[in-house]
Order: structure tokens, then C-alpha cells, then sequence
């Protein structure tokens, strides 16, 4: 797979090596069924805890494994990303365990927690613009002017296989899982989601 610059659409096999990367520094987290939750939504439903992540959230799972595929030169010259709070912890944190310098564009009025979180994972944080699509722009023109290696929230097949690994844990916990429900933001987590699904569980 290449950088974001040329997209390869991810596969199977990507999540598989994924997995070996993402093992080494995150443990596989819990699935955990609620029967006061089945009985509202009338099925069996198992929730997956990736709250028990270091971050809190799934996308470290991708932030660590796009950072285990950088070469060095792009390490030594730093990653660059957008985000209101999950996505820049996740680069944060990866960027952090493994020695790369990290700056993370976020919105006015960004979540002052999160924003707290990137900092005192490492990185540097600048605010820019009222929304996210105005930081997006202008953090994507800083990583042209300063050479770092920019990582899109969503359109990055090495977050997508990282994110992956979340599936592939979930039909290795649970085989008979029939249908999983992901929430969907920038989409690395539905993409990665759906991969597993079709190699592993068709009928789901």
C-alpha cells in the first residue's frame, strides 16, 4: 500500500499484517453482552470495548500502524493530521511510541480535553479555522510547505487496515456474529469493518 498521495485499496491480507504490528502495543479489548441492552433491541447484542484503549477510541489501532510503516526519512520529518479529538490523539499517541515528531491541526473550540490529550502525548497542537474542513485545508498546505507526512482521517488505507483489526477481533471472539453495527465519521472504521466482514463472515 502506498501514502494517502496514491491511493491502493486495502485488503484482507493488510489487516492481517496489521494485526501483527498493532498486538505489540494494544491489547485485544473486551466484547462484553448487556442482557438489559438485548432485551430493548430484542437480539443478543455484544458491545465491543474500545473504550479500554489508551486514547479511549479505536483509532489508535490505525495511528499505530501507519506509524509502523513509515520509513524513516518520513518519521524524522513528522506526521501531520486534522482532527476534532480521536484522530489526533490516535497520531499523537503512535507518533509518541515511535519517536516521530507530531503536529495536529484542530477547530476553534476544538474539545479542550482532547486537545489537552495531543499535548500531553507530544505533540504540537494549532488551532485553526472554525470547522473542520477549513483546519483539513489548511493543515493538508502546511504538510506541503513543511514536508511532513499528512495523514487524512478517513482516506488512508494504512488507518483503515489498522482500524480493521477491531473486526477481525470481534468474528474471532464471537463466530456466530450475524450483523455488525459501526458508527460511521470519517468511515476508516465501516471500511476496515467491511473488509473482515466479506473475507471472513460473507453472510454477515
Amino acid at each position: 500500500m502506498s501514502s494517502s498521495g496514491n491511493l491502493q485499496r486495502p485488503t484482507f491480507r493488510d489487516v492481517l499484517h496489521a494485526r501483527e504490528i498493532v498486538t505489540r502495543f494494544l491489547r485485544p479489548t473486551p466484547l462484553f453482552e448487556y442482557p438489559a441492552l438485548s432485551a430493548m433491541l430484542g437480539f443478543p447484542a455484544l458491545i465491543k470495548h474500545e473504550n479500554h484503549q489508551p486514547i479511549g477510541a479505536f483509532k489508535v489501532r490505525g495511528g499505530v500502524y501507519l506509524l509502523s510503516r513509515l520509513s524513516p526519512e518520513e518519521r524524522h520529518h513528522g506526521v501531520i493530521a486534522a482532527s476534532t479529538g480521536n484522530h489526533g490523539q490516535s497520531i499523537a499517541w503512535a507518533a509518541k511510541h515511535f519517536g516521530a515528531p507530531a503536529v495536529v491541526g484542530v477547530p476553534e473550540g476544538a474539545n479542550p480535553g482532547k486537545v489537552e490529550s495531543m499535548r500531553e502525548l507530544g505533540a504540537e497542537v494549532i488551532f485553526h479555522g472554525h470547522d473542520y474542513e477549513s483546519c483539513r485545508l489548511y493543515v493538508e498546505e502546511l504538510a506541503r510547505e513543511r514536508g511532513y507526512r499528512y495523514v487524512h482521517s478517513g482516506n488512508e488505507p494504512l488507518l483503515i487496515a489498522g482500524v480493521g483489526t477491531i473486526a477481525l477481533e470481534i468474528l474471532e471472539q464471537d463466530p456466530a456474529i450475524d450483523t455488525l453495527i459501526v458508527p460511521v465519521g470519517g468511515g476508516s472504521g465501516a471500511a476496515g469493518a467491511s473488509i473482515v466482514a466479506k473475507a471472513t463472515a460473507p453472510s454477515a
